[in-house]
């Protein structure tokens, strides 16, 4: 609750708390719950007010969606220093934080509905996962992506979207666990890719060559050689019988 004299605000300054407010009711419900009026409590403004920033709920949405995407497209980048395995973790740290923080908004922006059916909406929600795309790219120093490469990293990101969704759903797997299983996932992806296409096994092989062993993907190759004790090799021959 704000005490005293308000402050007058200028035209920009009122349009960014708007954003800032709808932001943070976007957070804890879906945009298609919170109404005008609520946007306009919150703020401590009137309702036609809000209507004199923005000309309806669609807009500010859009403005609050720019400002949030701007925001989750920014944790992707991470400085080109160091193991890959170690930075994809602490990307998926911070989208991880992201999600946490903005829970049922990224919901109904990933799943879309009324509030979020507009061009203008989906094509910054695109913009998000190309931002990530070429982030991942500019890690493993590659300017011009092979098909396949191109389908291993447009793939992964999909899968920490589709991930983050279903964790919010209950939190039932700790989200520690789901990080570094997505950086697992990559390399998992990128090692299938590699089997068939030697310009994928090479891009592996490189990556591999700079990882420590107690380092993400170390970590999986530990975990995976672990199983291999306790599976029963089918030889040729043996399939054909």
């Amino acid at each position: 609750m704000t005490t005293g004299v308000r402050r007058r605000m200028g035209v920009e300054e009122r349009k960014q708390q708007l954003i800032g407010v709808a932001l943070e009711l976007f957070s804890h419900r879906s945009p298609d719950e919170v109404s005008i009026d609520e946007i306009a409590a919150a703020a401590g403004i009137s309702r036609p007010l809000v209507y004199h920033y923005f000309p309806g709920k669609q807009s500010l949405y859009e403005a609050a969606l720019r400002r949030a995407a701007d925001e989750l497209a920014a944790r992707f980048v991470e400085p080109a220093r160091g193991p890959l395995g170690a930075r994809l973790l602490r990307v998926m740290g911070r989208f991880f934080d992201f999600v946490d923080e903005h829970g049922p908004g990224f919901a109904a922006l990933m799943r879309g509905g009324p509030a979020v059916g507009s061009s203008t909406t989906n094509a910054m929600i695109d913009e998000v996962r190309q931002a990530a795309y070429e982030q991942i790219l500019a890690h493993l120093r590659v300017e011009t992506p092979s098909a396949r490469l191109e389908l291993v990293v447009r793939s992964w990101v999909s899968l920490a979207e589709s991930t983050a969704l279903l964790w919010l759903d209950g939190r039932r797997v700790p989200r520690a666990e789901l990080e570094l299983q997505l950086v697992h996932d990559f390399a998992a992806l990128a090692a299938v890719s590699a089997a068939y296409d030697a310009d994928m096994a090479g891009i592996l092989v490189g990556i591999l060559a700079d990882e420590p062993a107690d380092g993400p993907f170390g970590d999986l190759v530990a975990r995976l050689a672990a199983l291999v004790p306790q599976a029963s090799p089918v030889l040729p021959d043996q399939r054909l019988r």
